[in-house]
């Protein structure tokens, strides 16, 4: 009983349902007090114990419906029955009595000697069902079709192409069954690796996803006071207190401790034409996390800066995004005079607390970079990081004032990619920013 089950295990977690240990053997034990006779109540039972969510409720719907539809073999043309011995081949002899069981079985042995779950992408399905139908004896049936008479060929090949076509099917469903999880996920990575900036309109929703999961994941382990050991730094009273059974010899030392509050945020976002795609998944980004920073101001310019908290806080992201870059505009960039808009409005926010993240490319076309407000910018603030997609080979080329700003960072780093954004944000976030 449990081999099937093993199977179904793996074809709900490829769909994404989260299954520990613990739920596996729950799942056993209920499918062997139900039993697999009544389809229905198997399904109930096992999503009790599987599910927990609605959407985790809908993805074991659809897993354990495709799961237990194995379609049936074809029959036979309804001919007049074969006379006895009719039929050389095996297959040959099934397909011409009729023997549906006789086909399922043969059908699912080929498919288990041929490791059909093993099936990882879509352009494998013709290979797994000529491996499947050659298991079965598709050259002893073809040899057969040639030699036979010919309303017996004729009959032959069409129970052929029934069967080819069941086995296809067969096929495509565990492709569905254990591939396309595995090709989500390696879509998602392979996602998380490509340059914000060269993202296909087609993938952003599937990349905001990714996004507000990874700023949920981010906001989870990092989003409350944390303590942190101190290594090397001894608390003699705690250490005391806990070897008092040992007469105070220190066999188990205690460290002392230092506190991460949570990390006030500050977010300069570059909107121009060449940067706006990684600003855009940036600012979806800060969304998302919100909950984990204490009181995050974003602001968005190319020549003048403008707070855009509001419409973070107020709007949902779908509207929020385009009302950002509708506020900020996307004219030509020019960083001293975006700096120094934050400098006569904004510098009072600015503390040993607070962590100011600036994305841009540092091209202002050529303006004065206004480097000096940087500098004292620095000087309030606990640090500034700056996240740059280009490449530091490209720093200090043509309009370039990278070289310019970089002395005043804490961190100046190349960030085009969502894995390198969340390196980055999730290294601020561990130290407290």
């Amino acid at each position: 009983m449990t081999g099937p089950l093993l199977d179904f295990f793996r074809a709900a977690r490829s769909a994404g349902l989260r299954l520990s240990p613990a739920e596996s053997i729950d799942a056993v034990q209920a499918a062997e007090v139900i039993g697999f006779a009544d389809r229905e109540a198997l399904r109930d039972a096992l999503g009790l114990v599987l599910a927990k969510t609605v959407e985790e409720k809908q993805v074991f719907a659809t897993c354990f419906d495709l799961f237990f539809a194995a379609p049936a073999p074809p029959a036979p043309p309804p001919d007049e029955a074969p006379a006895a011995g009719e039929g050389e081949s095996p297959l040959g002899r099934m397909i011409l009595s009729g023997d549906a069981a006789g086909l399922a079985a043969a059908a699912a042995a080929a498919a288990a000697e041929a490791d059909v779950t093993s099936i990882a992408i879509f352009t494998q399905v013709n290979l797994f069902t000529r491996r499947i139908l050659e298991r079965m004896g598709l050259a002893a049936l073809d040899r057969e079709i040639a030699a036979a008479p010919p309303v017996t060929a004729q009959r032959l090949r069409e129970g052929r192409e029934g069967l080819r076509e069941t086995v296809r099917d067969e096929v495509q469903r565990n492709l569905a069954l254990y591939a396309e999880g595995r090709n989500e996920e390696f879509r998602r990575r392979t996602l998380a690796r490509t340059r914000l900036a060269a993202i296909d309109r087609r993938d952003h929703e599937r990349m905001r996803q990714l996004v507000r999961a990874m700023a949920r994941r981010l906001a989870s382990l990092y989003g409350r006071k944390r303590r942190r050991d101190r290594r090397g730094v001894l608390d003699v009273r705690r250490t005391l207190r806990r070897n008092m059974a040992w007469d105070g010899v220190p066999f188990l030392p205690v460290w002392k401790q230092e506190v991460i509050a949570r990390p006030k945020l500050i977010l300069l976002c570059d909107v121009s034409g060449s940067v706006a795609a990684m600003a855009q998944f940036l600012l979806l980004f800060a969304y998302s996390l919100r909950e984990a920073l204490a009181g995050l101001r974003a602001f968005a310019f190319t020549g003048t800066m403008v707070e855009v908290s509001d419409l973070l806080e107020d709007l949902p992201i779908e509207r929020a995004i385009p009302a950002v870059l509708d506020r900020a505009g996307f004219g030509s960039s020019n960083y001293g005079a975006a700096l120094a808009d934050f400098e006569a409005g904004f510098m009072g926010l600015l503390d040993h607390q607070t962590t100011v993240i600036i994305l841009g490319d540092g091209r202002g076309n050529r303006t004065d970079p206004r480097s000096d407000i940087l500098a004292r910018m620095a000087e309030r603030a606990k640090q500034i990081v700056w996240l740059n997609p280009e490449t530091r080979t490209l720093w200090g080329t043509g309009d370039s004032d990278m070289p310019r700003y970089a002395p005043h960072c804490r961190i100046a780093a190349h960030c085009s990619t969502l894995d390198g954004l969340e390196r980055i944000i999730s290294g601020l976030l561990r130290d407290g920013a």
